[in-house]
């Protein structure tokens, strides 16, 4: 989950954080991102680190190839894709999430969604899933981005925050109770406000869904 990438470079820098990469080589962690007002969101480094679940699986069969999964973190749902036969890349801008997922057997570069990248335009779908719809804390810039990058019926499925929010913070890497990190930017958007912030950026809602877990999430079609 770490590809920051539409603020200034500090933003992505934090992800390449000593903290963040130990705790994505242990497979483990106690992080979070936290804002000055006790706003929380624990980074499940666990689950991360871990193969893709049930609601994981979900996602990926929705996937048309080829796939570029953005921030994709240690890898996992690129390997579930690899395991397919799917063409898929992942993309974060910590290089021990790119390594991590090409020990997977899975291909990744050292890339922010914000950088040029590989078959622009020709991605069948993108994935934006643990919260990296917060990236950069603009969503209609970074959904704007993703179209650029998905071909004419190209799709973005998007893991949305539980509920009615629409929020921008500016946030830390915190471990445990310590700030380990500069201030950030990061949005929290729920499954109403992605479609919203969709529409305004080049797509239509194809389906919202969520899994007996309380995860949320949304297909979005490149609109013609």
């Amino acid at each position: 989950m770490s590809t920051s990438g539409c603020g200034p470079a500090r933003a992505v820098e934090e992800w390449d954080s000593n903290w963040y990469a130990a705790a994505i080589h242990a497979r483990r962690g106690d992080l979070a991102l936290c804002d000055a007002e006790g706003w929380s969101f624990p980074l499940d480094l666990e689950r991360w680190c871990a193969r893709a679940d049930a609601a994981d699986r979900a996602v990926l069969r929705r996937c048309t190839a080829p796939v570029l999964d953005i921030g994709c973190g240690a890898g996992r749902l690129v390997e579930a894709l690899a395991r397919r036969g799917s063409t898929v890349l992942g993309i974060d801008v910590c290089p021990s999430a790119v390594a991590a997922t090409v020990r997977r057997g899975g291909a990744a570069l050292r890339r922010s969604v914000f950088d040029p990248l590989p078959d622009e335009g020709r991605w069948g779908t993108a994935l934006l899933i643990d919260g990296n719809i917060g990236i950069g804390g603009d969503p209609r810039r970074l959904l704007s981005r993703i179209r650029e990058l998905v071909h004419d019926q190209g799709l973005l499925l998007v893991e949305a925050a539980p509920g009615e929010v629409d929020q921008r913070r500016r946030v830390r890497i915190h471990a445990g109770h310590r700030p380990v990190s500069a201030v950030f930017p990061w949005a929290t958007v729920g499954a109403t406000a992605v479609g919203r912030h969709a529409r305004a950026s080049g797509w239509t809602v194809a389906e919202r869904w969520a899994t007996a877990g309380g995860r949320h999430f949304v297909t979005l079609r490149a609109a013609s």
